[in-house]
């Protein structure tokens, strides 16, 4: 999982060198999908479904901007200055996955977002910091979840993160935030489990819906800007291992 992690990490670094005002997300996901084919990886995205899609997921990429959440599909948009956009990359190597994602501020962005940006990422400093064997994990979303909403913004609920391993998507699925009524999504943290941990926060409203028909970009209801970023890592006898930090 480390080699799949490593690739990973790889292609999100030269797509974030590729970020700029003028670019095209489509351009962003051509400089991906050629370093996973050089690599003779499989890009875990393409051929993704889900209940509302009317197609596939059509790319190596996400490509997220601004009010996207998740899921946005590259295409001829040209990133402006001022925009975000989060960049989700997983893909399948030696039959181990690995799965990360950042969000790139495009040239120059207010206070207000360069604080999202932390925030965010310091959500998912947190849980990194914290896992360990024989800790439920809703006491480390608690910490994730409190740290985001006293900084002023809001945990989505919708979608979260998910067990990883031979498949992409496996259990269990890992909130980050705390709802009392959704007890059975807690579990206990145990040595050997390989977890893609990812909070996703919204500057206002924490609800999202589907941008339009085709059932993939979700954005932030009210239209404010969001950010999103994750980590493949295992749980060990020392704490959280990050398979995807590029070691």
């Amino acid at each position: 999982m480390r080699r799949a992690g490593r690739l990973v990490h790889e292609v999100l670094r030269r797509v974030e060198e590729h970020v700029r005002p003028g670019v095209t997300t489509a351009e962003l996901n051509a400089a991906a999908e050629e370093m996973i084919r050089q690599a003779g990886a499989e890009a875990l995205f393409r051929g993704q479904r889900n209940d509302r899609a009317r197609f596939p997921f059509p790319a190596a990429l996400c490509t997220s901007v601004n009010e996207q959440v998740v899921h946005g599909i590259p295409g001829d948009r040209a990133l402006a200055e001022g925009d975000v956009v989060s960049v989700d990359c997983g893909v399948r190597l030696g039959g181990y996955c690995g799965d990360a994602a950042t969000t790139v501020p495009v040239g120059s962005v207010g206070e207000p977002v360069r604080r999202l940006l932390r925030v965010t990422q310091e959500a998912l400093g947190i849980a990194i910091a914290r896992v360990r064997p024989k800790l439920w994990w809703s006491e480390i979303a608690a910490e994730m979840q409190a740290h985001v909403e006293s900084a002023g913004f809001s945990v989505v609920r919708d979608f979260v993160g998910h067990g990883i391993g031979r498949g992409m998507h496996e259990e269990p699925k890992i909130p980050n935030y705390v709802d009392p009524r959704e007890r059975r999504l807690d579990f206990l943290l145990t040595e050997g489990m390989t977890l893609a941990i990812e909070p996703m926060v919204n500057m206002g409203s924490p609800e999202v819906v589907y941008e339009d028909s085709t059932g993939w970009p979700v954005v932030t209801k009210d239209r404010q800007y969001a950010a999103h970023f994750e980590h493949t890592i295992a749980v060990t006898s020392r704490g959280a291992d990050v398979l995807t930090d590029g070691r």
